[in-house]
Formats: structure tokens, sequence, C-alpha cells
């Protein structure tokens, strides 16, 4: 399976966008990290968005390629976050290095998310539609409520990470957040292309006829419920590294949906609208909360709210259609490389009638004379035929 999930398919330029994207913003801004330009503020804010692309893609595949509703994601973030974080402030009382703990504490996080996704998603996914959607719902504040009260983790006050949290001193956080992200973003491609990826679609589609088609539907669906729980695991992770204290209460189920809203922003089953609006809800969050301080804070959600409803209505109104098509990618890239073509650059063409070598010349005319019974023989071209 693996193998098939890693064999990718004839290349084409479209499906490398995303990596080419995101390893030019990486290399950009660490150039501007080395040399000193990049605020802290703003490497805050790429560890932000990373992990909240992480987190969107992987939703994705429950949401956009299985299409299942699950409200849960951020409970598989929390086990990332308490647990992944807790294994790296033991590792570093014996390893120095930051970096080290963080990649191991990464695949104990997510190994561990995984493993509660599979407990989950074994009973719940025999549900669907609403009912899969608060037993998820359900999950995600159990866990964060367990892990409030107990002690190993600081209950209600949280667990401080400030022993293993990246500094300015240490490596940059945010470089091994968007190396990750590429990670993902490969994984997660090759699996929708493969053929795993479109049983997985096929059961999204029509469950019954991907039954009857002999497609193991519930191990796909676990499959794919585990996977997703792995990458929010990871997620949880770099969030623990990322800040101080880990908190029960950034967990929440509004957490959740604003994951899902990033999701659905983006297009279900859209790998690449995932990434864009992930980023742009991020980017909005950090605006509003560095531009709103004090009593104007309360004005977040409500300004939050009303610029998402704004980018619904722009994606889905029909009278806006025109408009999105001349603003999008595609259509700015086909402006800037179509030819303008003037009438005198057409009459020099050297397609014109006059310069295209023939083998019969434009006054002479085929004729051919088919009748019953004979065999068909094509008369020669008569010169000023009728």
């Amino acid at each position: 399976m693996i193998k098939s999930i890693l064999k990718s398919d004839d290349f084409k330029l479209k499906n490398c966008i995303n990596y080419i994207v995101v390893i030019i913003a990486l290399v950009a801004f660490a150039v501007m990290q080395s040399t000193g330009s990049l605020k802290a503020s703003y490497m805050n804010l790429l560890v932000q968005i990373g992990y909240s692309v992480i987190l969107a893609v992987s939703l994705n595949l429950v949401v956009g390629f299985l299409g299942e509703l699950s409200l849960g994601h951020a409970g598989f973030m929390c086990v990332g976050a308490y647990i992944g974080t807790f294994i790296s402030i033991q590792l570093h009382t014996v390893i120095e290095s930051k970096v080290i703990c963080l990649l191991i504490s990464m695949l104990c996080g997510g190994l561990l998310a995984a493993f509660f996704g599979f407990l989950v998603g074994l009973p719940a996914l025999r549900l669907k539609g609403d009912y899969l959607a608060i037993v998820t719902l359900a999950f995600g504040e159990i866990v964060r409520t367990v892990f409030k009260n107990l002690p190993w983790f600081g209950k209600a006050m949280g667990l401080s990470t400030n022993a293993v949290k990246f500094t300015k001193k240490d490596f940059p956080l945010f470089i091994i957040v968007f190396i990750t992200v590429i990670v993902v973003l490969f994984l997660v491609q090759n699996l929708v292309r493969s053929k795993h990826g479109r049983a997985i679609t096929a059961i999204r589609d029509n469950e019954i006829a991907a039954k009857a088609m002999g497609i193991n539907v519930t191990y796909y669906k676990l499959f794919v419920f585990v996977i997703a729980a792995f990458f929010a695991g990871v997620a949880g992770v770099f969030y623990g590294h990322y800040t101080t204290p880990v908190m029960y209460t950034f967990f929440s189920y509004n957490y959740s949906i604003e994951i899902l809203v990033m999701v659905v922003l983006g297009g279900m089953g859209s790998i690449n609208g995932s990434i864009i609006a992930a980023t742009l809800i991020t980017i909005i969050n950090y605006v509003l909360q560095k531009e709103l301080p004090g009593d104007l804070a309360a004005l977040k959600f409500l300004i939050y709210a009303l610029i998402l409803i704004g980018i619904v209505i722009f994606n889905n109104a029909p009278v806006l259609a025109p408009l999105k098509e001349k603003l999008s990618i595609k259509g700015l890239i086909s402006k800037l490389t179509a030819k303008n073509r003037k009438p005198e650059d057409i009459l020099n063409d050297p397609a014109h009638w006059d310069k295209i070598p023939t083998k019969i010349s434009m006054d002479e005319v085929l004729s051919t004379d088919i009748q019953q019974g004979n065999e068909y023989t094509p008369d020669k071209p008569v010169k000023g035929g009728n």
C-alpha cells in the first residue's frame, strides 16, 4: 500500500505548484531570518500558518475526500500537544538539542494521536452524518477535560513548556514546520492520486456502490481517520513547542469549527484551497488580535464573521462569477501569457493561404465517381473542372 501511495503519476507542473510556493516562501523567510530582517512576531505567525495548514489539509482528508463530518480534530491536536510536549520535556533532561527532542516528540505525539483516532474511529465510523459529528465533538471535549484534571500536565494551569520552547537563540521553528508541511503535502497528494485515494473518493460519492465493487469501506474509513489524527497530533506538538503554557482552553469546540471553516472555505477536496484558506484565516486572526487591543477585542469575532461571510458570498454568488474568473490566478496567468495579435501580424503570418505549400492547386477540384457494384477508384484531378 505504501508503494502505491508513494508512486507518483506522470510529472505535471500544476501538481507541484504548492510545493514550489511553499519552498520559495521557506527560502525567502529563511534568508530574511538569517539577515535579521524578520521580526519575532512574524516568525511566530509563520509557525501558526504552518500548523494551521497541516490541520486543514489533514481534516480535508476526512471531510473533503472521505465525505465524513468530524468536529473533534482539535481533540487529536490536544493529545499531540500535551503528550508530545510532555515527552519532549522529559527527553530534554537527557538530550540537550531541542530540535532532536522536537523530532522525537513529533513522532510520539503523532502516533499517540493516531492511536486515539483508531479507538474513536473503530466504533464511531459506523455512524454517519450528524451522529458522527456529535461523537467526534464529544471526544474533543472529553480529551481536553481529562488533560485539565491530570496533575502531570499542570491541571487547569496548563503544561509549562519553557524548557523546550523555541526562542530567538534556537534554530528557527518555522523552518521545521514548513519542511513538515512539504512532507505532509507530498504524502496526502500521493495518497489522493493513488488507487487508495480513488477508493476513498468512491466511498464519498456512493458508499453502497463502493461496497458492491469490493472496496473495504470500514478499512478505508478507519485508515483516513487515523492518518488525519496523526497529522493533527504532529500539529499539536508544534503548538506545544511554540507557546507556553499549553492550555486546555485552546482546544475547544470553537477551534474545531475554525479548522472546519478552513476546509469549507478553501473547497471540499481541494488541497491547494485548504492551504490558501488556512493561511488567510490565520493572518486575519493575527491582524485582528494586533489591531483590536483592550475593549475593542470584543469586536474581533464580529469582524471575523463578517469577513468570512463576505468571502463565502464572493466564492458562491453567480453574479460575481465573472469577477471571480478575472481575479483568479489562472485568469491572471492567461492574461499575462496571452499574445495581443494585431491584424497586420495576422496578414504577415507564415500560415497565410498564399504561403501554405499544398499538393493541389486551389483552382483544381477533386471529384469521385462511386457506383454500386464497382470497385472504388478515385479520379484524377481535373484542371478547371466544374
